[in-house]
């Protein structure tokens, strides 16, 4: 057993004497720089707040839920400091509209936050790039040529292969009566396809390249949740004292080295004329990068960094929602009974589900849309304000961070019928709730239904995220049936802790073949 001497504990009394001292002179000098003549518009309300701590003793360890709980007390525009970090939450429809419509243009940007230091590609980075030419340029790229419908649909085929080699892989688990974890399956589904679709190449299978990147970028999650909660730290988060950050500069490395070599072969293809008529994402990155008429000029580090905020917005995030639409269906044997025989009667036993089977199955989009409502992908959605403004009639100061919980409008009371009810009868045109066809297009224009954000930074990939969703449920709904593992009654619907919106519990089920229509 380990023995702690006197002066091991001297030494721990001492940091921590010197930690909270930085801390209250960041403090002070942040006060400082502040002063300027008071505002008669009041600031958002706060909870009582603990010296040095601020309200981290009131977080629970997940963010969403308890920023819920603190606006059910406190209102729906609050002011918290979260160590030497401070934001303002936002939590009602009401505030929502004002944010992202009557005051869209003073919340446009993202603040950069945590782990930004060690980016790579920072000052690069889509996501998180403030409003400006370069957000806007890559904004009407996304929307005319890399996320356009008809690139979209150029990639229709691949979409259809990687549903049928999901549904293969578990039906090879069914028959030798194995569980399939299905946690595992769907995120190797996304990856594959954006895999395809923004390089020509698979993340399993013999392509080692695409399988490191998949490797590299799970690190790179894992890290750069790790380092977020650097900001209660304020300066003292340069010391990197978890080694984290060096980390994830290593791993981004590595991934910008093998995208780089990729790069060189997508420009090799170019130069000698062996590009097929379908161009993938880095064909048309390299194209715009090569234009010398377009209206930017792009970097090799804006397009690198473009590809690693695809795949870091687009694959954990889809996988997670059809995990939830799949846990919610096994644990309601009448809604999935309901969309069963709904996609017998359009579809039949002898394909697949299809993404042109969509518009005729109603309640199949319905289950995807109050899966969203549920568990949004992104539970949090983080601003910046420009300039000092009135919010809900109180004062929001010019570089305050602002995060909207979309968790938590979305499962107002004031609303929506019971709120944390899986109801996927409430997204169908004779529903009480007239939500309207609309609301079904995800433009976040009602402001109580924002699973892809609104307004210019809604998400860019909702669309692509649409397509590849439906028709994977869809199959895993047609194809199979669903026991829970020995000694559980029902699926863990438990949320995982931080920002996102993770099960806690991997989602392993034993599949039993219900249909097989690539049998046919």
């Amino acid at each position: 057993m380990a023995i702690v001497s006197a002066n091991d504990v001297f030494y721990v009394f001492l940091f921590l004497v010197w930690f909270l001292t930085v801390l209250l002179v960041h403090s002070l000098i942040k006060a400082c720089f502040k002063l300027k003549p008071r505002s008669k518009i009041p600031p958002p309300p706060s909870p009582p707040a603990l010296p040095f701590l601020g309200h981290l003793h009131l977080i629970g360890p997940i963010l969403p839920k308890s920023l819920q709980g603190l606006a059910r007390n406190h209102g729906p525009l609050i002011r918290l400091r979260l160590g030497a970090s401070s934001c303002v939450v936002a939590s009602s429809a009401s505030v929502a509209r004002e944010l992202f419509k009557t005051q869209e243009l003073n919340f446009s940007s993202r603040p950069e936050f945590g782990s930004s230091e060690h980016f790579i590609y920072r000052g690069s980075r889509f996501i998180m790039a403030p409003y400006g030419d370069y957000w806007r340029f890559m904004k009407k790229l996304c929307m005319t040529r890399l996320l356009a419908v008809p690139q979209l649909e150029s990639f229709l085929d691949v979409r259809e292969e990687e549903v049928e080699r999901l549904v293969r892989s578990v039906i090879e688990s069914a028959r030798g009566g194995k569980v399939s974890d299905l946690s595992k399956e769907l995120t190797t589904f996304t990856n594959n396809v954006i895999c395809r679709m923004v390089m020509s190449t698979r993340c399993s299978g013999t392509a080692n390249d695409a399988k490191e990147i998949n490797k590299l970028l799970k690190a790179c999650l894992e890290l750069a949740g790790k380092l977020s909660v650097g900001d209660v730290l304020g300066p003292l988060r340069w010391f990197d004292f978890s080694g984290n950050g060096k980390k994830l500069e290593a791993a981004l490395g590595e991934f910008d080295r093998i995208v780089e070599r990729i790069m060189k072969e997508h420009e090799e293809k170019l130069i000698s004329g062996a590009v097929t008529e379908r161009k993938d994402l880095m064909d048309i990155l390299l194209e715009t990068h090569n234009d010398p008429t377009a209206e930017m000029k792009i970097t090799r580090k804006d397009m690198k960094s473009f590809i690693l905020d695809l795949f870091m917005a687009g694959t954990d995030t889809s996988s997670a929602a059809m995990q939830w639409a799949m846990a919610e269906l096994i644990n309601l044997p009448e809604a999935f009974k309901k969309l069963r025989d709904e996609i017998n009667s359009v579809v039949g036993p002898t394909r697949l589900v299809r993404e042109s089977d969509i518009p005729n199955l109603p309640y199949l989009r319905a289950v995807i849309r109050e899966t969203l409502r549920l568990h949004p992908s992104a539970p949090i959605i983080i601003r910046e304000c420009r300039e000092d403004c009135s919010v809900n009639s109180y004062l929001v100061e010019a570089k305050s961070r602002v995060l909207i919980n979309v968790y938590a409008i979305m499962r107002d009371p004031e609303i929506w019928t019971n709120p944390d009810e899986f109801l996927p009868e409430r997204f169908l045109e004779s529903s009480g709730e007239k939500i309207g066809e609309h609301q079904m297009e995800f433009k976040g224009q009602n402001f109580r239904y924002l699973p892809f954000g609104s307004g210019r930074r809604g998400c860019a990939g909702a669309s692509l995220a649409m397509q590849v969703m439906h028709p994977a449920i869809g199959s895993l709904v047609q194809c199979f049936d669903w026991k829970m593992m020995e000694g559980e009654e029902a699926v863990d619907l438990s949320h995982g802790p931080g920002f996102a919106a993770e099960m806690a519990k991997p989602l392993v089920c034993y599949p039993i073949v219900h249909a097989n229509p690539l049998a046919n």
